[in-house]
């Protein structure tokens, strides 16, 4: 039993974009999505270059492995979420088709639809290559509107991501 701090305590944030860990991963989706494609850079601070449409050859500054093979390019889908784990309204970006097909399968489905309506977890097991994901919704449910007057109040721009600028207006880098 820990009397000195809270029993929900969790230390705050500064990260603006939710990252998977190990175990459960639960989040409700806020914004719509936005689609595209991603490479990661060369250089010594490696940053994500995005675009709406697919990149035409292979980008000259592309991170390459040890034996010089450029990485490869991925699809991606990043929204807008309230990260339970943390409480904080964060984008998603997530690159793993197995992810996307399941909750585009939640979505097509009748008795799911839009992931605003329930709260979805990600469980992560593994590491590297054997990480393996497994999503899994949530009865439906109306989200708090205390979350929904943060995310309102923090002034998101997902379509910056395309430009490398900070979708965060409010936010200085």
């Amino acid at each position: 039993m820990n009397n000195f701090l809270p029993n929900d305590y969790v230390a705050p944030t500064q990260n603006n974009y939710m990252k998977l860990k190990q175990g459960e991963n639960t989040f409700r989706a806020i914004s719509s999505c936005i689609v595209g494609y991603e490479y990661w850079t060369n250089e010594e601070k490696s940053k994500p270059t995005r675009s709406k449409t697919p990149f035409v050859g292979i980008p000259s500054n592309i991170r390459r492995d040890n034996n010089n093979n450029p990485q490869t390019i991925k699809h991606f889908w990043a929204f807008v979420v309230w990260n339970y784990n943390i409480k904080a309204i964060q984008i998603l970006e997530i690159t793993q088709s197995t992810i996307q097909a399941s909750i585009k399968a939640l979505i097509d489905n009748k008795k799911w639809g839009l992931p605003q309506g329930y709260d979805i977890t990600k469980t992560r097991e593994g590491e590297g290559l054997d990480t393996d994901y497994t999503v899994m919704p949530n009865p439906h449910s109306e989200i708090d509107q205390n979350i929904l007057d943060k995310y309102y109040s923090k002034k998101i721009n997902l379509e910056a991501l395309y430009t490398n600028e900070n979708p965060f207006s409010d936010i200085v880098d």
